[in-house]
């Protein structure tokens, strides 16, 4: 019977262990309008097994096309968001573009403003975490709307512009 029961208690510890570390994680960075504009918006993350998934719903645009970016610090209290700093690269990599090496943890790419200013984006990544502390984890930068596209080229920014909205990544209150 005692070999049972230890059988039994090995996968039990398992599993226990297992579902601690695909823990479900949210995020969320509120928008708020930079250098003059009158863009706002909402980002939101969540994490799901080795996956994060971003949603980004922003209003006041230039009908056009915007850089959207990640940067190094959670501050937004600059007139102009320069405090954010440069953009999210723990990893050392050169500007580029999202999924084609070589290119920046915060590389997300271009938003397209539509005529009434409205721009919406879903990216899905799994070179991100969040919450776990790890140099993955997303909590604790900023999101960043340019006033440009992004070229994906030009280094270290892609040409992007200016800084129209600036948001802290931060779990959900």
């Amino acid at each position: 019977m005692k070999t049972t029961i230890c059988g039994l208690l090995v996968p039990m510890a398992i599993l226990v262990s297992g579902s601690a570390t695909a823990k479900d994680e949210k995020a969320v960075a509120m928008l708020e309008s930079r250098s003059g504009s009158t863009v706002t918006g909402k980002v939101t993350f969540a994490q799901h097994g080795g996956k994060v998934s971003m949603k980004v719903v922003v209003n006041g645009l230039t009908p056009r096309t915007h850089a959207i970016h990640l940067h190094e610090k959670g501050d937004c209290s600059a007139p102009d968001a320069a405090s954010a700093g440069g953009h999210w690269n723990p990893s050392s990599e050169d500007h580029g573009k999202w999924e084609h090496a070589p290119f920046h943890h915060g590389d997300i790419g271009n938003l397209v403003a539509d005529a009434k200013g409205k721009a919406e984006m879903h990216l899905e990544s799994a070179i991100w975490t969040i919450g776990d502390g790890k140099p993955s984890d997303i909590l604790g930068h900023a999101v960043i709307d340019h006033a440009k596209e992004d070229d994906f080229t030009t280094q270290p920014t892609g040409n992007a512009g200016g800084r129209v909205a600036c948001g802290v990544i931060e779990r959900p209150k």
